[in-house]
Parts: C-alpha cells; structure tokens; sequence
C-alpha cells in the first residue's frame, strides 16, 4: 500500500537527511540508505517499516563515532558484497569498502547496471564493478609517494570466487554464458 502524500513527503525529507548522515559519519548505514534512496518517488508502507527500522538503529548506536586510521598504506584491503535481484526491476546491489588500517576510508553502494541471472554472477559483476575503483585508489595513492605492496579484495560468494580465480574451468550450467 502506497504513502500518502505527506508520509512520502516525510519519508523522503529523512532518507535526504539520513543522505548526509551517512556521508559525513556514519557509514555504517550505507548500504540500507542507499536502497532507501531508490524508493523515495514512490514510498509504501513496507519502506516505511525498514525506515523506522534504520532509525531505531540509529538510535541505538547513537554512542558510534567514526574512526578512522591510515596505519599502513602499504596493504590495502577491500570488502565487495553483492545482493541478488533486490530491486523491484531485479537488478542487484553492489557494496564495496576499503580499509586501510583502522575504519572504512571508502564506502560505495550502488545499484548494478545490469540484470544478472544468479548471485554468483551478481558478486562477479560487483568486483567488476568496483576494479575500477581499487585501481583509481592504487593509481593515487602511489601517486602521493606511497610504495602499494599488496591489494587484497575479499567476498563471501565461494562460487564466485572459484570462477575469478580459474576462469571458465570453473563454470557451471549458470555461468556458461559469463565470458571470464
């Protein structure tokens, strides 16, 4: 059931507000912000209970800061994550954080530009997704004088993992058609 007007006009004034939050302290809601923000033209009640949700969190966490500590610039360690066919045009969702020592220092969480058939190939196009970054981010920080001896991306899809690692060996009847 749709929001009327002035609930949707409330719900899209705090996903705007929790917009800001996110981006200046608390990364940790990120991702749940992000799937808030492509709901705001047309709001319903469900959307409305997981932005109860996120605030309840946020007000139980109220004690978090962000802290932050580039202890070693010379290993960097990324976290990529993809959710499978979320959105209502079943397109999936792609989260990605760098960390360099202490603290989340880069914090990404998009929607995927395309429709995927399975969550082994949504992980794969999310590292795809974020290489670009992780080499823009190598590419600059070398560029400060820093020496990058190691980059680390990890995920928790094992099939997915098998595939980026031995190629076609590794494929299946859903991931034939993936040309790796």
């Amino acid at each position: 059931v749709k929001l009327n007007y002035e609930q949707a006009q409330c719900f899209h004034s705090t996903v705007a507000k929790l917009l800001f939050v996110t981006m200046r302290c608390r990364r940790d809601i990120q991702t749940a912000v992000a799937s808030l923000a492509t709901r705001v033209t047309e709001p319903d009640e469900d959307d409305w209970a997981k932005l109860r949700r996120v605030l309840k969190y946020l007000h139980g966490t109220a004690y978090l800061s962000l802290a932050l500590d580039a202890s070693n610039l010379t290993f960097m360690r990324w976290w990529v994550d993809a959710s499978f066919a979320i959105h209502p045009d079943y397109k999936s969702h792609t989260g990605e954080v760098l960390l360099l020592g202490k603290g989340g220092v880069i914090g990404i969480s998009r929607k995927q530009r395309l429709n995927t058939k399975s969550s082994t190939e949504a992980e794969v196009v999310g590292v795809d997704d974020a290489s670009s970054q992780i080499l823009w981010t190598n590419y600059f920080i070398k560029a400060q004088g820093y020496q990058i001896n190691e980059t680390l991306v990890y995920q928790d899809n094992q099939s997915a993992i098998l595939l980026e690692k031995n190629g076609k060996q590794s494929s299946g009847k859903r991931t034939r058609h993936m040309n790796i």
